[in-house]
């Protein structure tokens, strides 16, 4: 069966993420958390982590990266490493930019920190308010090995979350969490 990462920026949120957890099931994906929202919510960090799910950075304060200084990139990707592996035990490894906002600059900073950098081969736009039926059209565009940007802050997303595991299955495809973290 060919694989499919369904990846989660921004959270998380008291508000969607149990909603999420419990509509992803068994199927594991990637969270990219946000590090004042992981800071503001350590036992939905622990949550996510406990469900099996990878954890990436998403930096501290969702900046537009290209527009900081060094010093500034750096600390928005140190905070956020220090948080989540003090309250995961492990440090991520994976990295999505806000906003998609990279270049050799964020490369060189991420690299720092031994990140590796996800983007997303299929943009469901649920950032731009999509309903759920448009959330689930645009993850069926996915193609095997495909990486498919959502949002956790999202209801219509929680609520697309089954019907697009239901559409994968159908398809052949398996959900699959990117490759997770290093000691």
């Amino acid at each position: 069966m060919t694989t499919v990462a369904l990846t989660f920026d921004d959270g998380p949120y008291p508000g969607t993420t149990p909603a999420l957890l419990a509509a992803l099931g068994d199927a594991l994906a990637t969270f990219f958390l946000w590090g004042e929202h992981a800071a503001a919510h350590p036992s939905l960090v622990r949550a996510i982590a406990a469900a099996g799910h990878t954890i990436g950075n998403h930096t501290w304060t969702h900046p537009r990266l290209t527009g900081l200084d060094a010093g500034a990139r750096d600390e928005e990707v140190r905070r956020t490493q220090d948080l989540l592996g003090d309250l995961i035990g492990t440090r991520p490894a994976l990295f999505r930019p806000p906003y998609g906002d990279t270049g050799p600059a964020v490369a060189e900073t991420i690299a720092g920190h031994g990140l590796t950098e996800v983007l997303w081969t299929v943009d469901t736009r649920d950032w731009a308010g999509a309903s759920a039926d448009e959330v689930v059209a645009a993850a069926a565009r996915t193609e095997p090995d495909g990486v498919v940007l959502m949002h956790e802050g999202r209801p219509a997303t929680v609520e697309a979350v089954p019907r697009i595991l239901a559409d994968l299955a159908d398809r052949g495809l398996r959900p699959v969490p990117l490759p997770s973290s290093r000691p």
